[in-house]
């Protein structure tokens, strides 16, 4: 049986751990039944933000007659752009293996890993123990009890972004990050796209955003609210689904592919965990304290099976702060999430970093919130924008920004003049002292701060004069 100093389960996240622990001496396993990189690389953010990028180009196409551009038209070459992505995803995937293998510190287990005892886990026919065990296994797509759906040839995200069969008309089920970006990423290459949302769409975003994205989106999808499939039936290639309308009634739409984008749900319960100290939660997501420590002795977990965050960037810094505390012992407090940002590559985008409006009010706060919306500012007018806006949060008295959430164009850059401000407890002045480039997108958070500054005046608050006027 062999022993080594570090496990590591998941190839994505887990090279965090794996890659800079062997470059120290030790002696590493990294268990990864499928392609190695993970869901971000393979089957989730590269991959799908590839094929975004191709709807946003058809997007821009289709909206160029604002701008006095008249198009004749476009076709797709799916097939081709799906491979493209494809190929280039496998290439990068691929290209992992020899770094493993010219490693003399690293063995490479390509298959499943289940825990047969503490500390000890069964791969294949062999079995290896490890001084300390990180568990980075990811999560897969939530398949909901839909009376037929087990039954028909439905697709996840993991098919979606492979499909090289254009669908004429699809019906989406969810309402999340996924289904609202491969919605837009069918929708704008031409799928009829009928969504059926279980509450509101993308409920986790601030309310107003969530509200303006909704009344955006509803532009160019059909959206079915507070309404999932009744039955699925699937015959010759094509499928029906069964819903219920408004007042009660039986509908159907006939569909060339069901899409399931109905959440995750953690990996958990194909380790055996319970033949460890390990414990999990009501979701089956592993129970980590501040530290992400399991309830076992020298056991980690983190990235989506322990369900902190859902971003590949948060099991990145996860991982990272794993290194730096466990394999390092270089720090000892409790890893901070303060700042953790997130964006949806939809259309229209969204980003947002700190607290909502919604957990402002929940919790009582003191605050004030400046919107500006895209229109008003000089490059939201040269972009003919019709709708989005920078929502900023800030809280009176010490003037400090809770939290920031926009909608709209290049929302996922913008919100990095924020995620520093949130990180260091930053305060209005400082966003209102810098100089912006004009005329920058980024003026349009600058203004949203001048609204905000507006609302502390007009409350009685006192500011530097050169702040009142800036």
């Amino acid at each position: 049986m062999k022993h080594y100093d570090i496990i590591v389960i998941g190839s994505g996240g887990g090279a965090k751990i794996s890659t800079p622990s062997s470059k120290l001496g030790y002696k590493v396993a990294l268990i990864e039944k499928g392609p190695l990189g993970g869901t971000c690389l393979n089957r989730g953010c590269i991959p799908s933000k590839m094929l975004i990028h191709a709807a946003d180009v058809a997007q821009t196409i289709e909206d160029a007659h604002q701008f006095q551009i008249l198009p004749k038209g476009f076709d797709v070459d799916f097939p081709t752009l799906v491979h493209r992505v494809a190929d280039v995803i496998d290439a990068e995937s691929l290209s992992i293996n020899p770094a493993i293998e010219a490693n003399p510190n690293i063995d490479l287990y390509p298959h499943h890993a289940q825990f047969s005892g503490d500390k000890r886990l069964k791969i294949g026919d062999e079995e290896i123990t490890g001084e300390k065990i990180f568990i980075a296994a990811g999560a897969r797509p939530l398949i909901p009890n839909i009376p037929g759906l087990s039954e028909v040839p439905y697709i996840t995200s993991t098919e979606a972004l492979r499909l090289d069969q254009f669908p004429k008309k699809m019906v989406v089920i969810g309402g999340g990050y996924i289904a609202t970006e491969l919605s837009h990423y069918f929708r704008s290459l031409g799928t009829e796209i009928h969504m059926f949302v279980r509450s509101r769409l993308l409920k986790e975003e601030d309310s107003e955003v969530s509200e303006e994205f909704s009344k955006v989106f509803g532009r160019r999808h059909h959206i079915y609210l507070r309404n999932l499939p009744s039955e699925i039936k699937h015959s010759s290639g094509k499928f029906q689904v069964f819903y219920n309308d408004q007042e009660g009634k039986s509908q159907s739409i006939d569909c060339d592919q069901v899409f399931v984008a109905a959440g995750v749900v953690p990996n958990s319960d194909l380790l055996d965990l319970e033949k460890t100290g390990v414990q999990v939660n009501e979701k089956g997501f592993i129970k980590v304290d501040g530290h992400l420590k399991t309830t076992a002795d020298n056991i980690w977990a983190f990235g989506d099976i322990a369900g902190n965050f859902l971003f590949r960037h948060s099991a990145n810094f996860e991982g990272q702060y794993l290194f730096a505390s466990v394999i390092h012992q270089a720090i000892h407090d409790p890893i901070d999430y303060t700042g953790m940002p997130h964006a949806v590559f939809s259309h229209p985008q969204i980003a947002g970093v700190g607290e909502r409006e919604d957990d402002l009010k929940a919790r009582g706060a003191n605050y004030v919130k400046g919107v500006n919306p895209y229109s008003s500012s000089a490059m939201g007018m040269a972009l003919r924008s019709n709708h989005g806006f920078v929502k900023l949060l800030v809280e009176k008295g010490t003037h400090q920004i809770l939290g920031c959430h926009i909608i709209g164009h290049e929302a996922s850059t913008l919100i990095h003049q924020i995620i520093p401000l949130i990180r260091l407890k930053g305060k209005l002045e400082d966003l209102l002292y810098m100089i912006h480039i004009h005329p920058a997108l980024s003026e349009i958070v600058r203004n949203a701060a001048r609204k905000a500054r507006d609302q502390l005046m007009e409350a009685g608050e006192e500011l530097p004069i050169e702040l009142k006027i800036a």
